[in-house]
Order: C-alpha cells, then structure tokens, then sequence
C-alpha cells in the first residue's frame, strides 16, 4: 500500500478516524497471536486512548475479537476476508505461480512474487520447497530498502514517485541512510548492465537473493519477484551468472504472456502448457487475462 501522496495535515480528503483504525489492523502480523492496546498504542505510535477507542469500534463491527482472560484481541474472520478477497483480485499472483514453480525446481531456490507496503515489500506469492533458513510465506514483510526485492522495485519506480520514496527512506533511517543509499544506488548500477539486483548478507548475513522488477500493462504494479537460498547455496558468483539471468528470463516471459508476445528461451525454460492451463481463481483483470492466454 502506498502512502498518501499529500500529508493528511493538508489533505481535505484524507480521513484520519479511518486511517488510524486501519493502522490498528496493520499492527497485527503474522504468527503474532494476541496484542493488547499498549502493544498497539507502541506499534501504531497511537496514543493508547485512542486505540482503546478504535479497538472497541473493531470489535463493534467484526473485525477483532476481544479475549477478556488476557484483556487482548486478535483478527477476527471479517479482517481476515478482506486479505483473502484482494489475494483472490491479484491475478499476477496467479499467473506467475507455474513459472514460480519452475524457477524453484531448477534452482532449488524459494521464488516469491511481492508488491510494495509502506517502506516493506508483502509477500503475495511464494514457491519453496524444503528451502532452509527461508521461513517467509504469504503476508511476510521484507525491507525495502535492503532486499533483492525491495531493490528491484525502486529502479521500477518513475523518477518523481522513486524520489517521494528515498526521502522517506532517509527520515525512517536516519544516520544508516547513507550506507543504505549506497547499497541502492550499486543496485541501480547493477539493473542498468544485467537486469536485476543482488542482496548478498545485507538484510540477513545468511541469506542470499535476486531479485527483477514485473511491470504490468494495466496501470497495476509495479511489482517484483525474487529468488533467494541460504549463502552457501547462492554463493554471489552464482547469483550473477546464473540465478539472476534465469530471474529476468522468468520474468519476461511473464511479461510476454501477460502482452501476447513471444517468450524469451535464454536461461530458463517456459512452464509447459499443462502448467498454464491450470484454471486462476477467479477475480482480477489479470485473471480475466490468464484465462485468455490458454
């Protein structure tokens, strides 16, 4: 989810009341479990009033459940549903998943595809196998500024918007910006001559990715895709020469079949017609696309 473009102090639009609730619902993260409204009040910067407050409207409307014994609340079903929905509209999700899977048995890597969240990336797919040392899955968050993935994106971005974003980079860091700066700006170097970008130890010591940026031609996105494996298995040399162009071919030929072209052959090879004729769920123009490709 992007920010608002104008700062809500100035923005006549922007509903605060709505913003603040729907940053409650954001503080609750994977494998969380329970959360308490001081918990929520440090994670939102709320104060813990107010959150008292929006916890009793979410309660009220569905979206949390109390649990007195602990004087906490949890995600109920409704918010649940609303995660499932926008998954189910996410037709790249869909279709990427065969090439996904593939990239994943040939290079014994875990293949996600991500979109942007604030200064995070979210995980919206994710193929892995037996992969350790790789623990993330559906709903992960990852830096943006420090990941294959997150890299990838900001050389996707149009000037102005990736200019918007480096500036909230630098007041989110503050005196580690310079270091992180430095670490995208070698990685927009790196996209210009190969394609993709590289994290090698530099969000996780024992993890190594690509990471290439999906661009889509229906005003959605930009979206990225990475491969990554624990170091000794994706040492850098091999993320270069071989990870990382097999990463562009996939992702072309994602792109291809999204625009009727022709795939790309180099690297890595397109699923076979029994993996595309797998049926997407339903929802989502680029579903409605993935079933015109068959």
């Amino acid at each position: 989810m992007k920010r608002p473009g104008k700062k809500a102090a100035t923005d006549r639009n922007f509903v605060v009341a709505l913003a603040r609730g729907l940053d409650v619902l954001r503080a609750f993260r994977p494998n969380d479990g329970l959360l308490g409204n001081q918990e929520i009040a440090a994670r939102t910067n709320l104060p813990k009033p107010t959150v008292s407050r929006l916890t009793y409207t979410l309660t009220k409307l569905g979206y949390l459940t109390p649990v007195p014994r602990f004087e906490k609340y949890q995600l109920a079903p409704s918010a649940l549903l609303l995660g499932y929905a926008a998954l189910a509209n996410l037709g790249v999700r869909q279709l990427s998943e065969p090439f996904r899977e593939q990239l994943m048995r040939e290079t014994g890597g875990a293949v996600a595809i991500g979109g942007r969240d604030r200064l995070s990336m979210i995980y919206i797919g994710q193929s892995r196998h037996g992969v350790v040392n790789v623990q993330l899955d559906v709903g992960s968050r990852i830096p943006i500024a420090t990941t294959a993935m997150g890299r990838a994106y900001i050389w996707a971005l149009p000037e102005d918007e990736r200019a918007v974003l480096m500036r909230e980079l630098r007041e989110h860091y503050g005196s580690r910006w310079p270091k992180i700066r430095d670490g995208i700006e070698r990685a927009g170097e790196t996209v210009a001559k190969t394609g993709f970008t590289i994290s090698a130890g530099e969000w996780q010591d024992d993890v190594h990715a690509v990471g290439v940026a999906l661009r889509l031609n229906d005003g959605t996105g930009p979206y990225a895709i990475n491969c990554g494996a624990p170091a000794f298995r994706f040492t850098e040399e091999r993320l270069r020469t071989d990870i990382g162009p097999r990463l562009v071919a996939m992702v072309r030929n994602i792109e291809a079949a999204l625009g009727g072209l022709a795939p790309q052959t180099n690297q890595t090879s397109t699923p076979s017609n029994k993996e595309l004729n797998k049926k997407p769920k339903p929802g989502g123009r680029l579903a409605r696309v993935a079933e015109g490709i068959r």
